[in-house]
């Protein structure tokens, strides 16, 4: 991933998590973990967090999806099984830009994310939230 991929990628989840009191962590194919309970070093709790929802496994509810439409931001976000683990299809990545389609790739994503476990950014929002 090029460095404006990342800061495209850090900007969007910046916009879509507008919360001043979430913090989150972000991965190499655009999945975002949101820290609900931040404490320690966020990257070590979300991924520990992707490493156990991340992958999509045939026949449970890792394999489930939903698709968000933001109204701010041009893409897609795709849900999972877990409320706090988010991924952004960006508007030129699927060439069917059907919801099926926009879901399995987003949930493709997710997999990846949570097998290679590569950090991109943290948003630490905790001094933040101390001051709102």
């Amino acid at each position: 991933m090029t460095a404006v991929d990342t800061e495209i990628l850090v900007d969007v989840w910046q916009r879509l998590l507008a919360d001043p009191r979430k913090s989150w962590v972000l991965f190499e194919h655009g999945t975002c973990v949101v820290l609900t309970a931040p404490d320690g070093e966020l990257a070590e709790q979300a991924t520990e967090l992707l490493k156990q929802f991340g992958p999509a496994r045939a026949g449970s509810s890792a394999g489930d999806f939903g698709v968000i439409h933001p109204k701010d931001v041009e893409g897609w976000v795709v849900t999972g099984h877990h409320n706090d683990i988010l991924t952004y299809v960006g508007p030129d990545e699927p060439r069917d830009q059907s919801e099926i389609a926009v879901g399995v790739l987003g949930r493709s994503k997710r997999h990846r994310d949570g097998t290679e476990l590569g950090v991109l950014h943290v948003e630490d929002r905790r001094a933040r939230a101390d001051l709102a």
